[in-house]
């Protein structure tokens, strides 16, 4: 490789700044690029068929089923009960962590001064 010009052609780069790749630089890079998925889809699919085989799919999709039948039967809270809960306990985080603030402060005036 015969560098000319400074750096620019040593790291493949064009004066202004940007890439310039041979052509077969960039097919490595495409070819890598769908091997990388290829592998990866024959490793999930040879996965699902295996979970399938061994019937794990079907029993995922009972568990599924049989969730969704026992939400329905829960009770859920208004938006009121909702936004009410909610700022119970935002007022109770702030109280405790004023009391955590307190005692360390104290704590901190007793064992270090």
């Amino acid at each position: 490789m015969v560098y000319r010009g400074g750096l620019e052609n040593r790291f493949r780069r064009k004066p202004d700044g940007g890439s310039n790749p041979s052509l077969s630089a960039r097919n490595v890079f495409f070819v890598n690029n769908w091997t990388n998925i290829a592998i990866w889809a024959a490793v999930i699919g040879a996965a699902f068929g295996y979970l399938w085989w061994q019937g794990q799919i079907q029993r995922l999709a009972v568990y599924v089923q049989e969730t969704r039948e026992e939400l329905k039967k829960c009770s859920w809270p208004s938006w009121e009960e909702l936004k009410g809960s909610t700022a119970l306990i935002l007022v109770m985080v702030a109280l405790l962590g004023a009391f955590v603030v307190l005692v360390d402060r104290v704590l901190f005036a007793i064992f270090i001064r």
